[in-house]
């Protein structure tokens, strides 16, 4: 079978590494507010924000094989990450804030829409094939969550909530495949996936949309 053609190495470099930037944070705030509200100490914050922002690119990676992970490539996410740590920590303490279970909502789904269209472009830049790549996105987005809400001592939203979320970002990776296979210009490609990700799944929690659960 013929394997799909990655984006052209100059605009796929650039914008997936500015997509896994913005990706990144976006996990990191999510764990940090998480974190927050479990009243963990500051080494706590910190352990949680690194997990959800590194889980799922890390996983990636490993599955893929490609070394070092994309975290110990660029160190600079970790001198980020810790800077994002410390200032959100100051903030809430200075303004005795109460973050809520609502607050995660927004990094959340735009680190969902992200971290899939990172995942799709990077699987498809090594040579797998469409299925791998967008099971690949699905990893990337989703497992950073897992680990999120697994240390908060919670079962992960992605697999009891009932909300699409993980379905969000099997559709975004297909939809990238798509207009890829359209010729469609990299930068439009991406935002598109990563708007209609992050825009479903925000639309599923608004409206109350829900995947099929056990009867009771």
């Amino acid at each position: 079978m013929e394997l799909m053609q990655p984006l052209p190495p100059f605009w796929g470099d650039k914008l997936r590494m500015a997509l896994e930037w913005a990706a990144t944070l976006a996990f990191a705030l999510s764990g940090v507010i998480e974190a927050a509200r479990k009243r963990l100490d500051a080494v706590g914050v910190c352990v949680v924000a690194f997990a959800t922002a590194f889980g799922g690119g890390t996983l990636r990676d490993l599955l893929l094989d490609q070394r070092p992970f994309f975290w110990v490539r660029h160190v600079e996410f970790l001198w980020a990450l810790l800077g994002l740590c410390v200032a959100a920590v100051l903030f809430m303490r200075q303004r005795h804030l109460a973050p809520t279970e609502r607050a995660i909502l927004w990094p959340d789904a735009l680190g969902l829409g992200l971290f899939t269209a990172v995942g799709v472009d990077l699987a498809l830049a090594v040579g797998e094939p469409p299925l791998v790549a967008v099971l690949m996105g699905v990893v990337t987005s989703v497992f950073g969550g897992v680990l999120r809400d697994v240390l908060c001592n919670e079962i992960p939203r992605a697999l009891n909530d009932h909300r699409p979320y993980a379905l969000w970002s099997f559709a975004g990776g297909w939809l990238f495949v798509g207009l890829h296979q359209l010729g469609l210009a990299p930068w439009l490609v991406l935002t598109v996936t990563v708007v209609v990700t992050a825009g479903g799944r925000l639309l599923s929690v608004g409206r109350g949309w829900a995947v099929p659960g056990w009867r009771r």
